[in-house]
């Protein structure tokens, strides 16, 4: 740091440092890099989405070293794990609850990241290599879930894959080229798998080390949504900054253990939690001519597949008409370039809502849902970062959006009613609402004035 004398490293480690910044990098990311003091329990989370990264691979290496990827032998090779391999059954079921805990982990690390405004300036590349980080692990999630090659696994795959088809003119072409073939079948398998193994994984690991580099570059949100760099001691250290080691990674290692007890305990004693980790149907192997009574994919793609089902011929009607709303809203509270730009595209959207067929729409607003979190920086015009300083229905707000996430995805669950349908047609307007208006209502209220200093209690 400024102002103190460097120690220069002897012997072996000496040895590495000329050769390799080992103890430089160590320092800039660990006992040199200042955090801020207010840490509490929503930061667990990230280090925790590193955990189980780590353990998503190792479990997945000894996966690999049984698995077939043929579609003749693929589901007897997950039994064979599972009943003859030493110790199979729990790096299996290690597997398939990290896949889903992943999920639980990073949903609620991206919540942390809504509530105390940890995207905003100047944290946007943090949050774009995230939601990268976010929309990669959807894909590895879908590919790894053909590959047990059950019931489930090849009809979820087959209606996911034929969603491709509803893009005009390239569509089915497209989805032939991404299967291998006219139907779900060996080719499919083999590639899916080449992917989940190889490829995506290789492209989250840059993503994951991009967003820790972003992240250290230009330091770490808090609660308060105070930028610790601001206030600085003689040494150049925050003021109200402590470094990560020892103290993070005690208070993150405390998380861990946490994390365990319950990670451990459904690899135990609830592997399949009730259909929703592992779902009945996959227990049964892959049958091309005989269909399940109702497909689902696994509970996280959920919110985001009642919203693909929300999408019907009726609905667009209701899209036309919002997306000609907001066109009128965004020429009167925009400026500039911007001020005839959307109006223009959101006009557009509404005069083909009507002349392309609802299920491409669908698919449109299910991609649109995660792509909307990339421009989440640039939609949020509020004066202040954290939930802590904003007015209260700003947290009735998103405390609206959370739960109304929660039940699109219990409603992705269900087989369609009319009710359940309705329900997710009303859930969608509110999850597209709350982004697209975002840049008027985060503006409304009575702010709280912001302290110059972070506001840390002990805990």
């Amino acid at each position: 740091m400024a102002g103190e004398k460097q120690v220069e490293t002897t012997g072996a480690l000496g040895w590495i440092d000329h050769r390799f910044p080992l103890t430089s990098t160590i320092k800039a990311h660990l006992s040199e890099y200042y955090a801020p003091k207010n840490f509490n329990f929503w930061y667990f989370f990230g280090s925790l989405a590193m955990l189980v990264l780590v353990l998503q691979i190792v479990t997945g290496i000894f996966l690999v070293m049984h698995y077939k990827p043929d579609a003749a032998y693929a589901f007897d090779s997950v039994e064979y794990i599972m009943r003859e391999v030493p110790g199979g059954w729990f790096m299996r079921y290690m597997h398939s609850t990290g896949a889903s805990m992943f999920f639980v982990v990073v949903y609620l690390h991206m919540t942390r990241a809504l509530i105390y405004g940890s995207y905003r300036k100047p944290r946007e590349l943090v949050w774009i290599f995230g939601v990268g980080i976010f929309l990669t692990l959807m894909a590895e999630a879908f590919l790894g879930y053909l590959l047990p090659w059950g019931q489930m696994s090849f009809w979820g795959a087959q209606v996911i894959v034929n969603l491709f088809a509803a893009i005009p003119f390239i569509g089915p072409e497209l989805a032939i080229w991404i299967r291998g073939d006219y139907v779900v079948s060996d080719a499919t398998l083999n590639r899916f798998f080449a992917l989940h193994v190889i490829a995506i994984p290789l492209v989250l690991l840059g993503l994951v080390g991009a967003h820790i580099v972003a992240l250290h570059e230009v330091g770490s949100n808090n609660p308060d949504g105070i930028d610790i760099k601001d206030k600085k001691d003689m040494y150049g250290r925050p003021l109200d900054g402590i470094p990560f080691h020892p103290y993070y990674t005690v208070h993150d290692i405390m998380g861990a253990a946490g994390f365990f007890i319950v990670f451990m305990a459904i690899v135990f004693f609830a592997p399949e939690m009730g259909g929703y980790f592992l779902e009945f149907n996959n227990f049964i192997p892959a049958d091309p001519l005989k269909t399940p009574p109702h497909i689902a994919p696994v509970w996280y793609f959920t919110p985001f597949y009642s919203m693909l089902r929300a999408v019907t011929d009726q609905f667009t009607w209701v899209m036309a008409a919002g997306a000609g709303i907001a066109a009128v809203v965004m020429f009167f509270k925009t400026k500039g370039f911007w001020k005839i730009a959307v109006p223009v595209i959101l006009l557009l959207i509404a005069v083909t809502m009507r002349t392309v067929d609802a299920k491409f729409w669908g698919v449109v607003v299910m991609g649109g849902a995660v792509v909307l979190l990339f421009f989440l920086p640039w939609l949020d015009h509020s004066p202040v970062r954290s939930i802590r300083y904003r007015p209260g229905w700003h947290k009735t707000l998103y405390g609206i959006f959370f739960v109304n996430f929660v039940i699109l995805g219990y409603l992705g669950t269900k087989a369609p009613t009319d009710v359940f349908n309705l329900m997710s047609q009303i859930g969608t307007v509110i999850y597209l609402g709350f982004f697209f208006l975002m840049p008027i209502w985060s503006r409304l209220g009575e702010f709280k004035p912001v302290p110059d200093r972070v506001v840390f209690h002990a805990h």
